[in-house]
């Protein structure tokens, strides 16, 4: 007897949502030993910033093209072999000494991470019922930024006990065991019938690039996001280590507040916009909140680990609006293009990334060390999502409630 459809909507879920929590780890691991790993390869932290951001320069362009192979083909025929990929290409940059095969190494797993956040995204929106689409998204979020707390402290430790590169190499193994479970339980959803596909493979592309609300809903989520690829994806480390005196651990377990505080606001948000019937106020509410919150989280002055960790949950959790960008991107938009609205808004947000990540590294470099002018670029990007939001965004339709999905 086969397994019925809700159990593989579940196991697909599921499986989505951890392969997003596997890439997240893989996309900030490079951050738990940024000294180690820059002696080890012979890099300034410029050099350093270039590296580990060479994840996005992959991951950014290739959104487009899973979007729109996500709405022609379907999930599961790239989200298995993504997840290997992912896998092999941290085993490859924990296993060299030169910074070309590291940086092959690290193109490798964010060409592979490309397809977890977006496929986890598509897995909800064709699994289950269109009004749960923001707190199931949400929900997926909070997966990721839960495992990641927890497993970058641990493996925070870990490094400093075994090193860099067998922590790098055991989470390179996790990944083909993941490959091998989602080849038994991961499905694609039926196929809806009446469901209208475009004929040319660019059609959804032509159809979203066309909007202008798409486009400024993407931005104000890159600017919203933008602290948690720079303080929490890389930088945040380092800044706490030099600038407020705390541990390596002490700084990784502050560090993950960030992450446990978006997980908390991820479903908080979501809830709350499905319950209202609104999404653009909760953002507007988390961007302007978060600017305060992460200026005093950074400038405040303390090597309090207590009071710096209650600071990064809130900026964290009030960050955390900006998976309703997504939602909201999706609302105005018709079903045959859902795949890639989602990877173009994701695509706008972390190519921020590409931007940021070696600016800071840079601008560290150019003053001396010192983090206070890199880490103003933080509450400056949330400011102007929340003016963005204020002066140009228009909130789409909320989706009618659907009936017959899971």
């Amino acid at each position: 007897m086969k397994p019925p459809a809700k159990f593989f909507a579940v196991a697909s879920f599921l499986t989505a949502s951890v392969f997003y929590l596997f890439e997240f780890v893989l996309r900030i691991e490079p951050s738990l030993a940024t000294k180690d790993i820059a002696d080890d390869l012979g890099l300034s932290l410029a050099g350093f910033g270039i590296l580990s951001s060479l994840f996005f320069w992959i991951y950014a362009p290739m959104q487009i093209v899973v979007g729109l192979l996500l709405d022609r083909y379907g999930a599961r025929r790239f989200i298995l072999p993504a997840i290997l990929v992912c896998g092999l290409g941290v085993c490859l940059f924990a296993s060299v000494n030169s910074p070309v095969l590291a940086g092959v190494g690290r193109f490798a797993t964010g060409l592979g991470a490309s397809f977890a956040f977006v496929g986890a995204l598509y897995v909800v929106n064709h699994w289950f019922a269109k009004e749960r689409f923001a707190l199931l998204s949400g929900a997926v979020n909070a997966l990721g930024m839960m495992g990641t707390a927890v497993g970058a402290v641990a493996l925070t430790a870990a490094v400093e006990t075994t090193g860099w590169r067998t922590v790098f190499l055991g989470t390179g193994i996790f990944g083909v065991g993941l490959f091998t479970l989602a080849l038994l339980v991961f499905r694609d959803a039926p196929v809806i019938e009446d469901m209208e596909v475009h004929e040319s493979p660019l059609g959804p592309l032509h159809e979203i690039i066309r909007e202008p609300q798409v486009w400024l809903t993407a931005v104000i989520g890159a600017l919203i996001y933008m602290p948690i690829n720079v303080f929490g994806g890389l930088w945040g480390h380092a800044e706490l280590v030099r600038d407020h005196n705390l541990s390596s651990v002490g700084a990784e377990t502050a560090v993950s507040m960030v992450f446990w505080g978006m997980a908390a606001g991820s479903v908080g948000a979501g809830a709350l916009s499905d319950h209202i019937g609104h999404r653009k106020w909760i953002v507007f509410v988390g961007a302007a909140g978060g600017a305060v919150a992460w200026a005093a989280a950074i400038y405040a002055g303390t090597g309090s680990e207590t009071i710096l960790s209650v600071l990064l949950f809130l900026a964290g959790m009030l960050s955390a609006t900006q998976m309703l960008t997504f939602a909201m991107a999706r609302d105005g938009q018709s079903e045959r293009v859902a795949g890639t609205t989602i990877a173009f808004v994701n695509m706008i947000g972390i190519g921020a990334a590409l931007i940021f990540q070696p600016l800071i590294g840079w601008l560290v470099d150019y003053e001396g060390g010192s983090f206070l002018l890199a880490m103003m670029t933080i509450p400056a990007s949330l400011a102007l999502a929340a003016v963005l939001i204020v002066v140009a965004l228009k909130e789409p339709d909320y989706p009618a409630k659907s009936e017959g999905s899971n």
